[in-house]
């Protein structure tokens, strides 16, 4: 026993006491035993505390902790027990590195299921109802927010174990450069998408309308938004010439708002025009989903007497304005009808004169200073009546 003990005093590993060799294994797993049953009551705590509150801190805080690496667990304990150990300078300045390293590592790994869970939570409360697809947006910005988060991360530790990053982050910025301008479309529809989400124009559903095209938004990409048209097929546009249009949106329409004209005959008396615009107003007042603005004799047209009605339907509902307008409509023909006045119609009034009369009249025209030319007849026109 004695020449054990003796044995285990004097021998040496890698020029290190056995003694301290032992002792800094056991500090290493009494350290990361220490470290885990912690972060395991930790954790438990923070569940019972989560549970009987309201706000959104606490289950952040179980999600993060609860994403600790255990291997990096491990090298820190490793850590702890080779700070023991009687290393020379050279070894003492590589175990601090390797603390950086692995404080690094971890805070990196927070920090990237804070984002997650953060964009998660984003994506609940701004996400569609009925969207099934990944939110683009939060793809956009979990990409950006990582790739920043862990270049961050990288930097640090290069500097930490001595590599002169001054010309790395000069190379990368000329080389993101070269990049971006490689690729300035496609960049330019990612930003366009993320312009969408934050903004939100208008969302998976929305029935928009842009330039000639109409339709309903079926998914916001990265680079592509595809709406299906009124008539069936799929539109795929690149968020960059989406952006560039003018959108309406009509899912967001509260109300609509409806201007039509109609005109009627030149045979219609002062009294009788006159008459219409109140009959206009009754028949709009009459449908309690539409709100009367304004009925008016506008003008004297080329063949008619030129009337203009405005008013505004209480549901957005395109089916609903037709079917008010429709009604409108038939009413407005058995009311003229009724008051002895007729729709207008373009028209024209050819009059047609012998040719004695027409040399009669080109005489007359030359002697006006005009020349109707040479002809078997002569043709005049005049503001179109209905004959």
């Amino acid at each position: 026993m004695n020449d054990f003990v003796d044995w285990f005093q004097t021998e040496l590993i890698f020029g290190l006491s056995l003694p301290s060799v032992a002792l800094a294994i056991a500090a290493m797993v009494v350290s990361y035993l220490v470290m885990t049953m912690a972060l395991r009551f930790a954790v438990g705590r923070m569940k019972k505390i989560a549970v009987r509150t309201t706000n959104r801190v606490d289950d952040t805080v179980v999600e993060v902790l609860s994403s600790t690496n255990r291997w990096l667990l491990l090298m820190a304990a490793l850590l702890i027990g080779l700070g023991l150990l009687d290393l020379n300078d050279r070894w003492n300045a590589r175990v601090s590195q390797l603390w950086f390293v692995a404080v690094a590592l971890q805070l990196g790994l927070w920090l990237t299921q804070a984002i997650s869970i953060g964009l998660r939570r984003y994506q609940e409360r701004h996400a569609s109802s009925g969207m099934t697809q990944v939110s683009a947006s939060a793809t956009l910005m979990s990409w950006l927010l990582r790739t920043m988060l862990w270049t961050v991360v990288l930097l640090a530790v290069l500097s930490n174990v001595g590599v002169n990053i001054t010309a790395f982050v000069a190379s990368l910025g000329v080389g993101g450069i070269a990049v971006a301008l490689a690729m300035q479309n496609i960049l330019g529809d990612l930003f366009a998408s993320l312009s969408i989400a934050v903004d939100k124009p208008f969302e998976v559903g929305d029935a928009i309308g842009i330039g000639e095209l109409s339709g309903t938004v079926q998914y916001i990409g990265l680079k592509t938004t595809r709406i299906r048209s009124l008539t069936g097929e799929q539109i795929i546009i690149s968020n960059t010439d989406l952006l560039k249009q003018v959108v309406k949106n009509y899912k967001r329409m509260e109300e609509r708002r409806i201007v039509f004209k109609f005109g009627v005959t030149y045979d219609a008396t002062p009294e009788q025009a006159g008459a219409i615009p109140a009959i206009v107003k009754r028949l709009v007042e009459s449908n309690d989903k539409l709100r009367f603005d304004r009925a008016h004799f506008q003008g004297f047209g080329e063949s008619l007497l030129d009337y203009e009605v405005a008013y505004t339907v209480k549901d957005p509902g395109y089916g609903l304005y037709m079917d008010a307008q429709q009604a409108i409509n038939l009413q407005l023909m058995r009311e003229l009808s009724a008051l002895g006045v007729g729709f207008a119609f373009p028209t024209r009034t050819l009059h047609l004169v012998q040719a004695g009369e027409a040399r009669e009249v080109a005489g007359k025209a030359r002697g006006n200073g005009a020349n109707d030319g040479e002809g078997g007849f002569h043709a005049r026109q005049r503001p179109a009546l209905n004959s």
